[in-house]
């Protein structure tokens, strides 16, 4: 089964991003807006619940997240992916560093820039003509979660909570 980890932001900030998404993000239907903490990586129920055991244990190290979202932003030229720009914080990079190092799944590909796509294998014409439009918007939003989600994938591609975990410090 693939699993994956995410950090869904609040209503009103899935609201707006879904806007987006319906049109430019063929991933729309399968999954909400979220903030990747580990890409999707292959593992057993068995192993999974044991994960789960271990980010019950670091979600207790780590108080709610502060998200920030200055910008629409695009991973051109690497790929025609856009975004809301998730301004780095110490602790969700900690965090992530955390939940990377439990060591399921391949290393990360990229760094981990924390955002929300909004849309995804655009053409390069298409992704042209909507980050030109996009940038020029004012984007300024800020909220804390206190929760990220082990999710995994469905037969049907979409995708589904398999445990939640509340952020607290003990």
């Amino acid at each position: 089964m693939k699993f994956g980890i995410v950090i869904f932001p609040g209503k009103t900030l899935q609201d707006l991003a879904n806007s987006y998404r319906k049109r430019y993000d063929p991933h729309y239907s399968l999954i909400p807006p979220h903030i990747t903490l580990k890409a999707p990586f292959e593992a057993n129920e068995d192993e999974a619940k044991t994960l789960a055991n271990k980010l019950e244990d670091i979600s207790k190290r780590f108080s709610p997240l502060h998200i920030h979202i200055p910008k629409f932003s695009s991973f051109h030229p690497v790929n025609n992916v856009i975004y809301f720009k998730v301004e780095p914080s110490t602790e969700m990079t900690d965090l992530h560093e955390a939940i990377d190092a439990l060591g399921y799944g391949e290393a990360t590909e990229y760094s981990f820039v924390p955002h929300i796509t909004l849309g995804q294998r655009l053409s390069d014409d298409e992704h042209s003509d909507v980050f030109g439009s996009l940038k020029m918007q004012k984007m300024n939003h800020d909220e804390y979660v206190d929760r990220f989600h082990l999710l995994y994938q469905l037969e049907n591609g979409s995708w589904t909570v398999f445990e939640t975990f509340r952020l607290g410090k003990e």
